[in-house]
């Protein structure tokens, strides 16, 4: 497996997104078959597992707890998770005031049944809360020993600058695929020219870019994919003809298909230092294996990017994932 140092420690290339395991969005998930595919994840020389407590409300990390207890060696594992979502029967909203970011640290750590976290993040900025003041509690947390890197999800530029004037800042985890690229413009270098290391998620594109979606499937309610506006008329019909365009040159030049590509295409962008790969069955791991060893070269950059600009003419971003502001 492919690897990268984070604050000097190896990590794998493509980590395991636990989001689908918590059961919320993407439907039930018997836990045997959620702590399997943690282990599967071991097997395939995985060992990134990213979690939060806002997948399944809780549910996740307890997983990935009971997996690391069922495995029995903690240091196999790096264990990335976030704080800084709450939720109520309203919807999900942001909170990364001190005394939220103290309680969400400890209810991890029981969680996940461990006494330290390798890669703590702030899920998403909080547009109430000074940039500054999230900070200073993580570099509390990061001096005191319970988290061993700090990150933040879903930042800027200009508020990962404030960040790291608070704190050390190890890592971002932005959405990246073929079809979302904004990160590009002002996040990619940033993190390139302070050392920040990228851990993308979506870079299937919710599934999307697998090529198993067609125009007749359909998202049961509850599914995050039932608000995503790509798969809304017209502009669903024009990713899934830019899917199957993606399929075909994936086939032809490489002997793959469209999930492999799109792995590799994230995989291969300058400064992207892993993708996490969601799965909540062990069967949908074992496509990894195709995904490593061959590269794509300027060539099939380019070709990939044509076929996108010119089967999708009314791109949509992953704006519509961001959680609402308290008070509002």
């Amino acid at each position: 497996m492919e690897q990268f140092l984070l604050n000097n420690q190896p990590v794998s290339r493509i980590g395991l997104g636990t989001w689908a395991i918590g059961g919320s969005e993407w439907g039930d998930v018997p836990e045997k078959d959620a702590i399997a595919t943690c282990l599967t994840a071991l097997d395939c020389g995985i060992r990134l597992i990213d979690t939060a407590p806002i997948y399944g409300h809780g549910r996740a990390e307890e997983i990935v707890g009971k997996a690391i207890r069922q495995h029995g060696k903690r240091d196999t594992f790096y264990v990335a998770t976030k704080a800084g979502l709450e939720w109520n029967e309203s919807g999900v909203y942001a909170n990364a005031t001190p005394a939220r970011l103290r309680r969400e640290l400890e209810d991890s750590l029981r969680r996940l049944r461990t006494d330290y976290i390798d890669l703590y993040q702030i899920h998403w900025p909080d547009t109430l809360v000074p940039v500054e003041e999230p900070a200073a509690v993580m570099r509390e947390f990061y001096e005191e020993g319970k988290i061993r890197a700090i990150g933040v999800s879903n930042f800027s530029a200009a508020q990962m600058r404030v960040f790291s004037e608070a704190a050390p800042l190890h890592s971002n985890q932005p959405p990246y695929n073929i079809f979302e690229r904004e990160i590009e413009h002002t996040v990619v270098p940033w993190c390139r020219e302070h050392t920040v290391a990228l851990i993308v998620y979506s870079p299937l594109c919710r599934s999307l870019l697998a090529g198993r979606l067609t125009a007749s499937t359909e998202f049961p309610v509850g599914d995050i994919r039932r608000v995503d506006p790509k798969f809304q008329q017209p502009r669903y019909e024009q990713y899934l003809n830019a899917v199957a365009l993606l399929d075909k040159f994936a086939q032809e030049n490489y002997g793959k298909r469209v999930l492999h590509l799109a792995m590799r295409w994230v995989l291969d962008r300058p400064g992207i230092s892993a993708a996490l790969w969601g799965a909540k069955r062990p069967e949908q791991l074992s496509p990894v294996r195709e995904v490593l060893g061959w590269k794509l070269d300027d060539a099939a950059m380019a070709a990939i990017e044509d076929i996108v600009r010119e089967c999708v003419l009314d791109p949509a971003g992953p704006e519509y994932l961001a959680p609402r502001v308290r008070g509002l």
